[in-house]
């Protein structure tokens, strides 16, 4: 079976890939492995973001739940750091969130928080779809052994009332612009920000089950960037569907992604000695430009594989405080357990106020690398044997020899859709920009000529180069 779990969850076509069967079978795979783990009656909470599908997903989700044996408690419309908050807060056994996050909306998920909300290690995911392959061969739970179920409908204003708890910063006299990608914030981020006193101004606040990501949030910044410039507003920031990335737009229209963030925090962390051994973690999509604003503070920078779960591996691993992706994860281990975009919205506004600057003036000395990204549509099964063709191995060496110690290739098969990603960065966008699109054009050829007559063949070769130095290729395929 090729794995269902990618680098945040289950993900697929709400009623095709992921459909209301696999969820449901989900769920009772995902009951039995945390009940054999030693909780005779596991409690789940589980929430979900505004998709059309998330009341069919959920339905299924809470029946194989409670058909496996454990309580469920549904929470309804939620961010995903919210579940993860709140499944901490509550002692419950296991959170689990349906939302695919900043994908389209045709598209749902399903991803599993752990007890101390931090999302399941690979292992525990193998052992779920071990169960999930073997559960007609285990005896139901019958009688007063089935799962029962409530719902929570107080879960959004605990989720508020935690997020005042964190950050207090006096946003009286600020006035701030919010896109909501309507999606999870809507309910959210107004009524904190209000409580601090700010003037808001919000778009993407209209969820309708089919508007999510449409056109906005922190994928689509046109919108939010707009309102600010026009209404003279001092910042704004875009959420994802699931509220757990932010980027933020300063007074002048220019955008602060997440290295930009990690930046600042890292500057005001440091000022108050709260950065253990100086070290952020980001992963190998974060620009240069971050490694060398940090390093100019003597700071270290660690990379991790793409996907917010690895940047909290090593987080952990190195004893690091703060992490994150461009996208606009990032994560405050002192505060909560994973991504949470509107915490990072009050984390960077208190900072801004500690260190008596506004964005633009925070951000001035950033210089980022130009980047050029692109991405292939290559199908699951092909995509580990078009990275090791002779052919592009080739292509890469090449660029690579052009690029020198000034730039750095990454290629990597997403973990959320069905694509091969191509990342350049370099000092001359023109010279990137037409290595991107010459990889591009000899990934998009290779898939064809695969399709129509299997003749890709790939190479022994184990290298895989970025920056000028050798990595894993298995750390980028996984």
């Amino acid at each position: 079976m090729t794995r269902k779990f990618g680098t945040d969850g289950v993900r697929g076509i709400a009623n095709l890939g992921l459909s209301a069967e696999l969820a449901l079978g989900l769920g009772r795979a995902g009951a039995r492995v945390l009940a054999g783990a030693g909780h005779r009656r596991p409690r789940i909470l589980l929430g979900r973001d505004t998709r059309l599908s998330g009341d069919m997903l959920e339905a299924a989700l809470t029946a194989g739940l409670e058909s496996a044996g454990a309580d469920v408690v549904t929470a309804g419309v939620l961010p995903t750091p919210a579940v993860a908050v709140l499944t901490v807060q509550g002692g419950f056994d296991a959170g689990i969130v349906i939302s695919a996050s900043h994908n389209p909306f045709a598209y749902n998920g399903i991803k599993f928080f752990s007890a101390d909300g931090s999302k399941l290690p690979d292992a525990v995911e193998d052992q779920i779809e071990s169960e999930l392959l073997g559960l007609e061969t285990v005896e139901p739970p019958t009688g007063l052994a089935l799962g029962r179920h409530r719902h929570w409908p107080e879960a959004a204003a605990a989720y508020r009332d935690w997020l005042l708890a964190q950050f207090t910063p006096d946003l009286k006299g600020l006035r701030i612009g919010l896109d909501m990608a309507h999606g999870a914030a809507a309910e959210i981020a107004p009524p904190v920000f209000r409580a601090l006193g700010a003037e808001i101004v919000c778009i993407g606040d209209a969820p309708d089950g089919a508007n999510i990501n449409a056109g906005c949030g922190s994928t689509a910044l046109d919108p939010l960037r707009t309102l600010v410039l026009e209404r003279g507003l001092d910042i704004g920031f875009a959420y994802d569907g699931d509220a757990d990335r932010c980027l933020a737009i300063d007074r002048t229209g220019r955008v602060a992604d997440g290295d930009h963030i990690l930046a600042v925090l890292a500057r005001w962390l440091e000022s108050r000695g709260c950065l253990p051994a100086d070290t952020v973690v980001a992963t190998v999509m974060s620009n240069m430009g971050l490694e060398r604003a940090l390093a100019e503070r003597g700071v270290r920078l660690v990379r991790s594989r793409v996907g917010d779960r690895y940047v909290l591996e090593d987080m952990r691993r190195t004893g690091a405080r703060l992490g994150g992706e461009q996208s606009g994860h990032v994560i405050l281990l002192d505060w909560a357990p994973g991504g949470d975009g509107v915490l990072t919205s009050l984390a960077l506004l208190t900072a801004l106020l500690d260190l008596g600057e506004t964005l633009e003036t925070a951000t001035s000395d950033f210089v980022s690398y130009p980047q050029v990204q692109r991405q292939a549509a290559v199908s699951a099964g092909l995509r580990e044997r078009v990275l090791r063709t002779p052919e592009r191995l080739a292509l890469e060496r090449r660029h690579l020899q052009e690029l020198g110690d000034t730039g750095r290739l990454l290629l990597r098969p997403s973990g959320t859709e069905p694509v091969l990603r191509i990342m350049y960065e370099g000092q001359d966008l023109y010279q990137i920009t037409a290595m991107a699109d010459e990889m591009l054009a000899l990934i998009n050829a290779l898939a064809a000529r695969d399709a129509r007559d299997g003749t890709v063949a790939a190479s022994e070769a184990t290298g895989w180069h970025g920056a000028g130095r050798a990595e894993s290729l298995r750390t980028f395929l996984e």
